[in-house]
């Protein structure tokens, strides 16, 4: 149980956790990894070369460290926890393994003078709060997804129906159950994993559904990384006819109803997710302002059918962003050339009441994209509660 005293010890290790998290974290993953290969299938090997990983639960520990007398502060730290961890089937006997080994890593790093038997015990009693708070959302979240008209619990066999291109990166991949049942609901903004056998070696990815529901099929549109495992043996493995596991749909970054302009900004392969937002918000009458940046022409997916849809849609305006010009004779010319910045997006969002802008936004991609983003509609006066955003991959700070 996680006492008053227990709750002094945590909050006292955030100056620690400030100066030395990530190479707590660090050396977490790597007692983790390396002695349980069971759940190495969880994670993104790439995001811990990078130290992706490590950051993001670097900071996730001090956020709950923080706020641990009122974890209601977290906001939506929590929901998008416990939506990554559905996606990828967490399951409750994965968490003894995890806490023992960041105990383990606690004391290993920090060092028995700093790490004593009274903070192992404080992390022990808050970890286990932690992961029977956890456990039961996410409990909660597999009933409700195997109950629901077309839900399942745990994988499902899908066939890849149709692959297409969409730009010189980026392909979508079109998914129907081998079963030929319904399939689940799913709302705009969220995301499936699947998982694969790659080269022998079980891994698990989660991509945002591109398309809005239809109850038949998912859409996936994956951007080939290089050097990527997955979406290279996506691109390359993976035809009509090849058969995926999947995982119910998950997400917290998700559209919510409004009749306020809706802004919806994205930057590469960023741009997915939106799609499906864009699918729905057109069934309402409320305005659309649908941003999106690519590096070039080549690498800009959808084009086509957002153009399509603008002109049959007359709230819906559509802006594009190329870092580089086309050729002068191309068919298809961006607005403006150069990178998104403060100035570009004032041009392209309704006018301001005050310094209010009263609008919803959307965004997602590349993270310095995403930073610069944040930063302009801050200064363009859209209220910090009506901006939503959501990483790919392990969350982290936008400061």
């Amino acid at each position: 149980m996680l006492t008053t005293a227990h709750k002094s010890i945590v909050t006292a290790t955030v100056p620690l956790l400030e100066s030395g998290g990530e190479a707590l974290t660090t050396h977490f993953y790597r007692i983790l990894l390396d002695e349980h290969p069971e759940v190495r299938p969880l994670f993104n090997q790439a995001s811990q070369a990078n130290g992706e990983q490590p950051r993001a639960l670097a900071n996730g520990i001090l956020m709950y460290a923080r706020h641990i007398d009122r974890l209601d502060a977290l906001g939506d730290l929590a929901a998008q926890i416990v939506n990554k961890h559905v996606a990828l089937q967490i399951l409750p006997e994965h968490y003894p393994i995890v806490g023992a080994c960041l105990l383990r890593a606690i004391r290993e790093v920090l060092g028995d003078e700093i790490a004593t038997e009274a903070v192992l015990e404080a992390w022990s009693a808050a970890y286990d709060q932690l992961a029977k708070m956890l456990i039961g959302a996410e409990a909660a979240l597999y009933d409700q997804n195997a109950s629901a008209p077309g839900g399942w619990r745990g994988a499902r066999g899908f066939r890849v129906v149709r692959k297409e291109a969409e730009s010189n990166e980026i392909t979508s991949f079109y998914l129907e159950p081998i079963d030929r049942q319904p399939i689940l609901d799913f709302q705009p903004g969220q995301y499936i994993s699947l998982r694969l056998d790659v080269n022998g070696q079980e891994v698990r990815r989660s991509y945002s559904l591109s398309a809005a529901p239809n109850g038949l099929s998912y859409r996936i549109s994956v951007k080939r990384e290089p050097g990527g495992l997955v979406s290279n043996h996506l691109h390359d493995q993976v035809h009509e006819g090849s058969i995926v596991e999947l995982f119910p749909p998950s997400g917290a970054f998700t559209l919510s109803k409004g009749e306020r302009p809706l802004i919806l900004i994205s930057g590469g392969v960023g741009i997915t997710p939106t799609l499906a937002m864009l699918e729905a918000a057109l069934e309402t009458e409320r305005p659309i302002r649908f941003i999106h940046c690519a590096r070039s022409h080549d690498v800009h997916a959808f084009r086509r059918p957002i153009d399509a849809l603008a002109e049959k849609h007359p709230q819906f305006e559509r802006f594009y962003c190329y870092d580089e010009a086309p050729h002068p004779d191309a068919d298809a010319q961006p607005h403006v050339v150069g990178r998104l910045d403060v100035a570009k997006l004032a041009q392209w969002m309704p006018p301001a009441t005050g310094d209010v802008r009263d609008v919803d936004a959307y965004f997602l991609g590349p993270k310095p994209f995403m930073r610069e983003v944040k930063r302009s509609l801050r200064t363009l006066g859209v209220p910090e509660h009506q901006v939503r955003y959501e990483f790919f991959g392990p969350a982290s700070s936008l400061v």
